[in-house]
C-alpha cells in the first residue's frame, strides 16, 4: 500500500463515520468493520520504516509488528522536507507543506532578516496566519465527534501546537504523570478520537545516535508505552501507530559548516532550514553565484535549486503563493550522509548532534502504520 501521513486522520475520520472522511488507507479493511467508536493515533518521533528492524532487538510490541503478528503494518511516506513540525501539521491538517505553509523547521519571515524555529515558536507570526488551514481535530469536533490531543502542558502554548492540532480538546500532563495512564483514560472517557506524542526516540537518536546503548533504551520505553496502550483499549477501539520521518546518523568528516567557510557564506543574507535541508535566503542578484558556489564545493553530495525549480519538482506538493518567499532563493537538500551546519546562525548542540532528518531519502521519509483492534 502507498500512502502518507497525510492521509491518517482522513482515513480514521472515515472510520469514525465522519462525513469527508476518505478512507484511502482500508483502514476498515484491516480492522474488518466499516465503523469504529475509538479510534487512538500514537505519532512516535523519528521511528522511521528503516529502522524497524533494529528497533525490533528492544522492542517486543514493535517485532511483534514486523512479523505480522500485531496488526497490519505498511509503508507510508512522511512529507518533505522530513522533519517533526511540517510532519505535524501535515499529520494534522491532511495537507502537504506547500499548502499549511510549515516548509521546514525554521524559516525565514519574508520581508525580513527573522527566522521562525517552529519548535520554540509562539504567538509571532500569529499561527491562524501562518498556518491558514484547518486540522482535522477541528472538523471532526464540528461533526460532533470528540477529538482529544494528550499532549505535555509546555507545549499547549505553543504556536506549532495550534497549527498541528488546533480545535483539539487538549489533556495536559506533566513529566511526573503516567503518559499512557493518561491517554487511556481519556480513550475510554468518550467515543471519538484520541491523538498521543512521544519523542523519546528521536531524542536519543538525535543527542546518542542511530542503533547506541541510549537509543535502544529509549525504543525499550517506547515500546513498553505501546504495549500498556494496546493493553489498555477497550473492545471497539482501533489503534494507529504511524511516525513523522526515520533518520541516518551523520560521521564528522561528512558534516560542512557554510559559517566556517566564506565560499558558502558569501551572498548568504538569511539561513534557514536544518542541516539536511538548507533554505538560502541571497543578497539581491546574488542567487545565481550562491549557487554556483554551493556547486562547485558540495558537488553530486547535495541537490541544488532555485526556489522555481524546488516549487516545480513537486516536493513541497501544490505551493500556496502565500507561502513561497517562505522557501530560499536557494534550496539544498543533501544527499547521501551530507550535514550542512550554520554554526553562526544556530544553537551549539545542533552541531553535536549525531542523529539527523530532514532530507528526501528513503531512510528519512519512509515511515510506518500499525494498524491493530482492540
Amino acid at each position: 500500500m502507498t500512502g502518507s501521513i497525510c492521509d491518517v486522520l482522513p482515513a480514521a475520520a472515515a472510520l469514525l463515520g465522519v462525513p469527508g472522511g476518505t478512507d484511502t488507507l482500508a483502514l476498515a479493511e484491516a480492522v474488518g468493520a466499516d465503523r469504529a467508536e475509538r479510534v487512538l493515533v500514537v505519532l512516535v518521533d523519528g521511528m522511521g520504516w528503516h529502522l524497524l528492524p533494529e528497533l525490533a532487538a528492544s522492542a517486543p510490541l514493535l517485532s511483534s509488528a514486523l512479523a505480522g503478528a500485531a496488526g497490519r503494518l505498511t509503508r507510508l511516506a512522511c512529507t518533505f522536507p522530513s522533519t517533526t513540525p511540517t510532519s505535524l501539521v501535515s499529520l494534522g491538517t491532511g495537507a502537504r507543506p506547500g499548502e499549511h505553509g510549515i516548509l521546514g523547521f525554521t524559516l525565514n519571515v519574508p520581508g525580513t532578516d527573522r527566522v521562525v524555529n517552529h519548535i520554540h515558536w509562539r504567538n509571532d507570526p500569529p499561527p491562524a496566519a501562518w498556518q491558514p488551514l484547518p486540522t482535522w481535530f477541528a472538523r471532526l469536533e464540528r461533526a460532533g465527534v470528540a477529538a482529544h490531543a494528550v499532549l505535555p502542558a509546555a507545549f499547549l502554548d505553543g504556536g506549532l501546537t495550534d497549527a498541528a492540532y488546533r480545535g483539539a480538546r487538549f489533556v495536559p500532563t506533566r513529566p511526573d504523570d503516567d503518559y499512557a495512564a493518561a491517554v487511556a483514560a481519556t480513550l475510554r472517557s468518550a467515543p471519538g478520537l484520541v491523538y498521543g506524542y512521544t519523542a523519546d526516540l528521536d531524542t536519543a537518536a538525535h543527542v546518542f545516535g542511530i542503533g547506541s546503548p541510549g537509543w535502544h533504551e529509549a525504543a525499550t520505553r517506547v515500546d513498553a508505552l505501546l504495549t500498556r496502550l494496546v493493553e489498555a483499549m477497550p473492545a471497539d477501539a482501533v489503534l494507529l501507530v504511524t511516525a513523522d520521518h526515520g533518520g541516518l546518523n551523520i560521521a564528522p568528516d561528512a558534516r560542512v559548516d557554510l559559517d566556517a567557510d566564506p565560499r558558502l557564506a558569501a551572498g548568504v543574507r538569511v539561513v534557514a532550514g536544518e542541516p539536511r535541508v538548507r533554505y538560502l535566503h541571497t543578497e539581491p542578484g546574488a542567487a545565481a553565484d550562491v549557487r554556483a558556489a554551493w556547486a562547485e564545493i558540495l558537488g553530486d553530495r547535495a541537490h541544488l535549486h532555485s526556489r522555481a525549480e524546488a516549487v516545480a519538482t513537486g516536493m513541497f506538493g501544490p505551493v500556496d503563493p502565500r507561502h513561497a518567499a517562505r522557501i530560499g532563493d536557494v534550496v539544498v537538500v543533501c544527499a547521501g550522509d551530507l550535514a550542512v551546519l550554520a554554526t553562526a546562525h544556530e544553537p551549539p548542540q545542533t552541531a553535536r548532534l549525531i542523529g539527523f532528518h530532514g532530507a528526501a531519502t528513503p531512510a528519512e521519509t519512509a515511515v510506518p502504520l500499525i494498524v491493530r483492534r482492540g
